[in-house]
């Protein structure tokens, strides 16, 4: 399993006209076979920043997300949505195991 984690950044001012474009991109995404988690959220201390989170079930369904014509229109967008940067990394993980909550933690 694939696991990508990073953040874009778009100018602030930007956010709004940029919404619609991220969330197609993130329904077109989650269609895709393979993927297995795709999601975008926005820094509620740094405006403009947004973090990515991808999980994806092989290499082969990344390499096809990657040359996807969703994604291709998405990244072509990025100068006029006003998306100045981009850090990504990926990670060859396992499968996920659950982080047990501590008695001491409770919730409402």
């Amino acid at each position: 399993m694939l696991l990508i984690v990073g953040t874009i950044r778009i100018a602030p001012e930007r956010l709004a006209e940029a919404r619609p474009a991220m969330r197609k991109v993130i329904a077109a995404s989650r269609k895709e076979a393979g993927c297995l988690e795709y999601a975008y959220a926005e820094d509620i201390q740094d405006p403009g920043l947004i973090h990515i989170t991808e999980r994806w079930a092989s290499q082969a369904a990344f390499d096809d997300h990657f040359v996807s014509g969703h994604i291709a229109e998405w990244c072509g967008a990025w100068k006029n949505l006003g998306i100045f940067e981009r850090k990504l990394s990926i990670y060859e993980v396992g499968e996920p195991q659950a982080i047990p909550l501590r008695a001491q933690v409770k919730i409402a």
